[in-house]
């Protein structure tokens, strides 16, 4: 027999899925908050902004040579995609944040012990790979185009397609620098294991390389130099992985001793007290080591 609907269980799964999305929005309106405050600040010094992001480029030039505009509204538009780009770089924090607060109440104690560093390394290394472009790259790059100018070519990067390139470099090389995190979650959620990334190592060697022209403009130098790191970061990531599956085997044996206690007889009161007092132990042990990684970097060695 077909049975109607209770109206009541409707209203109960509607309403926290709209409590959900209701918390979504706002969450989402802080950031973009943030975002539009962040640019009205940055765009009333974007003429500075652009001057700093242009440095690498300007102290290479030739003695007399400087950059141009093209384009009519080129003057007025570039700065303003600079300070859009960067104001979202800036609250990228803030953004990660309001993500954590929106899923974290759904996490257990575990997850979040092992999500939140990661959300926060993450943003660590995105802003390290920006600041390797900048320092490290830039300089290298624009000073071997300039060595390359044909005899009697004047230099004068267009300002709009110069910005394009500053800021493809950056995406770039802070994506780069994920590599470690991706690395990790891979192991985490099963997808593959350090054993077999070790074997894979000489196609991830190839793989950096490719990723490398495909994300840099094209000359050798930026390539190489994005390859580089990418396959560092990759080793790093395949170590600090071990650990992560360390952390995560010794939680799933304390679930799986909590398992065994349940499926122990009532009557056994003696044995439970035990298996119950062996879970406690358990699971405070790996409290401790999760909490020492987070406090000293490293887990704790196990008793």
């Amino acid at each position: 027999m077909n049975q109607t609907p209770d109206p009541d269980s409707q209203v109960e799964i509607e309403q926290p899925f709209m409590s959900h999305l209701i918390e979504l929005r706002d969450r989402l309106l802080r950031a973009v908050i943030v975002v539009l405050v962040i640019f009205l600040g940055l765009f009333t010094v974007a003429g500075d902004l652009f001057e700093l992001i242009s440095t690498p480029l300007l102290e290479v030039l030739p003695q007399g040579s400087k950059m141009i505009a093209t384009g009519t509204i080129d003057p007025f538009f570039t700065p303003m995609k600079l300070s859009i780009v960067m104001s979202i770089f800036v609250a990228m924090p803030f953004i990660l944040y309001q993500g954590w607060a929106f899923i974290a109440p759904g996490l257990y104690k575990h997850e979040k012990k092992l999500l939140l560093p990661l959300m926060v390394s993450s943003t660590l290394l995105f802003y390290a790979g920006m600041a390797f472009a900048y320092y490290v790259v830039f300089p290298i790059m624009f000073q071997f185009m300039a060595g390359i100018t044909l005899t009697g070519v004047d230099m004068m990067p267009d300002i709009s397609r110069y910005l394009d390139i500053v800021l493809k470099l950056f995406f770039a090389f802070g994506l780069a620098f994920e590599v470690p995190i991706a690395t990790i979650l891979m192991v985490q959620t099963g997808m593959t294991t350090p054993e077999s990334l070790k074997e894979k190592r000489p196609y991830v060697v190839v793989g950096a390389f490719v990723i490398g022209m495909l994300l840099t403009p094209p000359d050798i130098i930026s390539q190489t130099l994005l390859a580089i790191p990418m396959l560092l970061l990759f080793e790093i990531g395949l170590f600090f992985s071990r650990y992560f599956l360390k952390l995560k085997k010794d939680r799933e044996a304390v679930e799986e001793t909590a398992g065994d206690v349940a499926e122990q007889p009532l009557d056994n009161e003696q044995d439970m007290e035990e298996a119950l007092s062996r879970y406690e132990r358990d699971e405070a042990a790996l409290d401790e080591e999760m909490d020492s990684w987070e406090d000293d970097g490293e887990p704790a060695p196990k008793k």
